[in-house]
């Protein structure tokens, strides 16, 4: 039986039982925020923090996870669009109970591997779940369904939730972001060789020539797919910042073959087929991202011609992810993770 059937089942029984005693109002949960009698094994590995985020790949969908469903007289509807997905919520977490068993897409549930259960994204995709409280960020693999009670958003594997920090309160706030196919391809793109990242320079504007035109908040480059559209709030915010703070110029992106370090990351903006606009934005978020980052931006061409707008490099993975939150505030776009 699969684990999500097997969880439910028992979810059902125990609340039943506890609401003809008047006490089913809980959800089914113990005090740490695991279901039931679940929990953590009694000898966890002692390098859990060494354990890799999931690597994103474009994977066929499990057919017979694709169709609706009714869990408790609701329906629920996976999304096999492929589009982008975005939803702030509760997280919780399954460990030892479930540990080996069948999850929904008939895969075995590993409860030290970098997976999550999600009542409609297509199994298997892939998404960023980011703690709002401590801004911890991990890349999980949805291979399972659920969660079904307490207004649940997203069911994290043990490991998962511990690099959240979250397996004491058992849930936290997080924001969970779908990793598109498109944003995929770029994270598959092969690095050029030797480990450099050739940029291209954002010239200033010359001192004896008339200003060059400022670039039109109004029609903000579209962005494809792997970039993550500003909301109404954060046009309005970079539009005045674009108009007020014309007397601080961009610094320039350099455009030597600069080397990137092993395990360095950056940060990405966006990517665009047209050069131009990659440009544009580059432009205007390099006089707005804070000056202490210690990371320039630019913009690089990827094996798919797309030409990328990114932040960096920054000398680790945990450096990048400590960025995301003050370059999402002061420029209106959502950033991510992006390997050299």
């Amino acid at each position: 039986m699969p684990a999500t059937l097997s969880r439910l089942l028992r979810l059902i029984g125990v609340c039943a039982l506890l609401a003809l005693l008047g006490a089913c109002s809980g959800g089914g949960k113990r005090s740490g925020g695991y279901y039931l009698d679940d929990g953590p094994d009694a000898n966890p590995p002692a390098n859990l923090d060494a354990v890799p985020d999931a690597v994103p790949k474009i994977e066929a969908f499990t057919p017979s996870t694709s169709k609706p469903y009714v869990i408790f007289g609701k329906t629920y509807t996976p999304d096999v669009s492929g589009g982008s997905y975005r939803a702030q919520g509760h997280a919780s977490w399954y460990g030892k109970k479930f540990h080996g068993k069948a999850t929904a897409n008939g895969e075995r549930y590993d409860m030290y591997g970098m997976t999550a259960a999600h009542p409609t994204l297509p199994l298997p995709s892939y998404v960023r779940v980011t703690r709002l409280s401590n801004n911890k960020s991990i890349v999980v693999r949805v291979n399972d369904r659920g969660p079904f009670l307490n207004n649940r958003l997203i069911d994290l594997s043990y490991v998962a939730a511990y690099k959240l920090g979250m397996l004491s309160p058992g849930s936290a706030e997080v924001l969970v972001e779908r990793i598109t196919p498109e944003q995929i391809r770029n994270w598959q793109s092969a690095p050029v060789p030797a480990r450099f990242v050739a940029t291209t320079t954002v010239p200033p504007p010359a001192a004896t020539s008339a200003p060059a035109p400022a670039v039109p908040q109004a029609q903000e480059p579209k962005p494809v797919s792997d970039t993550l559209a500003l909301s109404d709030t954060a046009r309005q915010s970079a539009s005045t910042t674009s108009t007020t703070s014309t007397a601080s110029a961009a610094a320039p992106v350099t455009s030597a073959q600069v080397p990137v370090a092993p395990g360095s990351m950056f940060l990405q903006l966006g990517a665009f087929a047209d050069a131009s606009k990659a440009q544009a934005l580059a432009t205007r978020v390099s006089s707005q991202i804070p000056a202490d980052l210690g990371a320039s931006v630019r913009v690089d061409q990827g094996s798919n011609n797309l030409h990328r707008v990114r932040i960096g490099p920054f000398a680790s993975r945990e450096a990048a992810v400590q960025a995301l939150s003050p370059i999402q505030t002061s420029t209106g776009v959502a950033p991510s993770l992006s390997p050299p």
